[in-house]
């Protein structure tokens, strides 16, 4: 069973629907105890960091979205950036996951940066067009497994550990999308 963090900022039912498409029992859930018994944990979302953090605050998932170290725990879009230490956007300290900042794009592009971007990467099968739509980024690391150049080098896809972040809507993005989304479920790249 994969559970979907509602938190009330998200994408959550175009997610659910392309979970239940991949084959997988998937629940829109607060709850802890189903969170703990998942196989696999979805943080969806888009907004701005700092409503997110606040709405993750008000519902006490923080303290059981910290102690997910056993399986995997997947970030989507601004769920990737939540999953970092610091946001830009809004000030505000994230779930501390993962090692870095998420900082304003710095591009000659437009921001937000909007459509399909290719991604680029060291693995070839990651390499396709994606659909992205945010105004804020990660900074690039080691963690980064595939990025987009959009005047800048934007990450697409991150791991470190069992967390992993993408932060195109795979859901938006075609069957390659959902081939992304079915390898990050099953524990990564």
């Amino acid at each position: 069973m994969i559970a979907i963090v509602d938190y009330g900022l998200g994408n959550i039912k175009n997610i659910q629907r392309a979970v239940e498409h991949l084959g997988y029992d998937a629940q829109l859930t607060q709850d802890a105890e189903i969170i703990n018994q998942a196989d696999a944990i979805i943080l969806p979302g888009v907004g701005h960091f700092k409503d997110a953090m606040r709405a993750i605050n008000q519902r006490q998932l923080l303290p059981i979205l910290q102690n997910i170290n056993n399986k995997p725990m997947l970030g989507i879009c601004l769920g990737m950036q939540l999953l970092f230490e610091h946001s830009a956007e809004g000030d505000v300290d994230g779930l501390q996951l993962v090692p870095g900042q998420i900082v304003p794009i710095q591009s000659p592009y437009p921001v937000p940066h909007l459509g399909w971007n290719n991604l680029i990467s060291d693995n070839k099968q990651l390499e396709h067009d994606v659909y992205f739509v945010h105004s804020y980024q990660a900074e690039m690391s080691a963690n980064v497994i595939a990025y987009a150049d959009y005047g800048t080098n934007i990450p697409g896809i991150i791991q470190y550990d069992n967390y992993i972040g993408i932060q195109f809507h795979p859901e938006k993005s075609g069957e390659y999308g959902l081939a992304i989304l079915n390898q990050a479920l099953q524990g990564g790249f």
